[in-house]
């Protein structure tokens, strides 16, 4: 008798094996599923700052947003700043770090991006997402921007320490 082929041997599980399987992929997506998010630091010539106001919580954070199913950081980035801010990345943005988002959730992480090539491709009307987009200067950050916010700017821009928490 002939030793199966590694095809043949694939075919032979069992119905059981196979849902037992499923099973297990499913409970681990459902249990130990993380959020992936992105956020990008734009800084202009005049070293301010891009900031944006959420119509849905209070405060000024990066502009920034969830990585969807299918899609890079890099895409997601280049996304998120085009519909938050009318920002269109020119070049590579530079990853800076990878952040656990303990506040959100304990599986929600976010990648911080330096981008300092851009262009402008109008102004960002006012909706129901995004309230307000503009550029800050760094001594004259707006009342009400974010802890996390303000960290990453010192993080990246003087240079402070980083405890991957953002």
């Amino acid at each position: 008798m002939s030793t199966p082929a590694p095809a043949q041997v694939t075919q032979r599980r069992s119905l059981a094996e196979r849902v037992r399987t499923r099973l297990a992929h499913w409970s681990f997506l459902t249990y130990r599923a993380m959020t992936l998010g992105v956020r990008g630091l734009v800084i202009d010539a005049d070293r301010r700052v891009l900031l944006v106001r959420h119509g849905y919580v209070a405060g000024w954070y990066l502009p920034g947003g969830g990585v969807e199913l299918g899609e890079t950081f890099e895409t997601a980035l280049r996304r998120e700043l085009e519909e938050e801010a009318c920002v269109v990345i020119e070049g590579a943005p530079r990853l800076y770090g990878l952040y656990l988002n303990a506040h959100i959730s304990k599986r929600d992480h976010v990648a911080l991006y330096v981008i300092d090539r851009f262009r402008m491709t109008g102004e960002r009307k006012p909706d129901l997402e995004i309230q307000e987009a503009r550029f800050f200067p760094l001594d004259a950050l707006p009342e009400g921007t974010t802890r996390g916010t303000r960290a990453r700017l010192a993080e990246v821009l003087e240079g402070a320490a980083s405890n991957g928490l953002w």
